[in-house]
């Protein structure tokens, strides 16, 4: 372990490497994806937000959901953008910081968004006549808001306890700020860290995939006892929801892996991206799987398409 400490009030982002005129091509692209991520979230939380049959409960998830990835993808773009036009790829300790405690809560919203999604299937699936009863506004208010406070504090905790670390030095090898990145630079005992962050993985992440793996099973049991009705209402709904879910596990569990064990051997250039897969593919991804799955979401944005289309043709 390293022991000559200091005071670090800047990050150097080491992943970076020099692509010549080919970093504007890049600025583009991805200026252009976060704008193609920014059109479809809106656009569909517009959608549940201005129809009234939309006011459902899995609908103002799905809008909550929505919300978050705007919150991810604006946690992240912005600064990348920053940064590849950039000829020193230095963050500041603030802000280092800051986007750690974005992208942390952005994860463990999109985790608990998704539990509370799934609760709500097994309700509308498993226990339909009571599904309306159970699952009034104001229900759905407090498991909205539960779903993003819990995160939100849980990440507060571990970003002060990072932060207070002496550090030997303020090299990251990433392309963004990252908690564990900074941990490692540690001159000091981290046991108190890791053990706190062990906690909150299991509160924000497998918390709430044990709780999405029982409401499955048991909607897995009543397709199976139930009717041809009951089993295509459950692939309708559910099979985005999984979809979803399988995506942002399998980019979590890599950023984990590259964290964790000696990467060395793999291209650095597919290091990036598949440390960035989580970040930048599940907010697109969310929106174009549940605005084209869902019938009743599709139906609403056909229509609204098919009049814009109309009125241009009739002038």
């Amino acid at each position: 372990m390293m022991t000559n400490s200091t005071q670090v009030s800047y990050f150097i982002l080491d992943a970076y490497f020099n692509i010549g005129l080919t970093k504007y091509l890049l600025f583009i692209l991805l200026m252009g994806l976060y704008s193609l991520i920014l059109l479809a979230n809106v656009f569909l939380i517009v959608v549940i937000c201005m129809n009234r049959s939309l006011r459902e409960p899995m609908y103002m998830f799905l809008c909550s959901l929505f919300v978050n990835e705007l919150y991810g993808s604006t946690s992240l773009f912005p600064f990348l953008l920053i940064q590849i036009l950039s000829d020193v790829h230095a963050v500041t300790n603030f802000f280092c910081f800051l986007q750690i405690y974005c992208l942390y809560t952005y994860a463990g919203a999109e985790f608990s968004i998704l539990a509370v999604m799934s609760y709500d299937r097994y309700l509308a699936i498993c226990h339909p006549l009571q599904y309306h009863t159970q699952m009034k506004s104001n229900k759905v208010n407090v498991l909205i808001a539960l779903s993003w406070i819990y995160i939100l504090l849980l990440t507060v905790m571990t970003v002060s306890l990072s932060s207070t670390l002496q550090l030997c030095g303020n090299i990251i090898n990433k392309v963004y700020c990252d908690n564990y990145s900074i941990i490692k630079l540690a001159c000091t005992e981290t046991m108190i860290i890791n053990i706190y962050g062990l906690v909150v993985t299991f509160f924000a992440v497998l918390v709430p995939v044990f709780l999405i793996i029982y409401t499955y099973i048991r909607i897995l049991k009543v397709c199976f006892l139930g009717s041809k009705q009951t089993r295509q209402k459950a692939i309708s709904t559910c099979t985005p929801h999984l979809a979803s879910l399988l995506n942002f596990s399998f980019g979590t569990c890599f950023e984990v892996v590259q964290n964790r064990f000696n990467m060395s051997s793999v291209p650095n250039v597919l290091l990036i991206f598949l440390s960035l897969y989580w970040l930048i593919c599940q907010p697109l991804f969310n929106p174009l799987l549940f605005g084209l799955k869902i019938s009743k979401i599709l139906n609403i944005c056909r229509s609204i398409f098919c009049s814009k289309v109309f009125k241009r043709i009739k002038t």
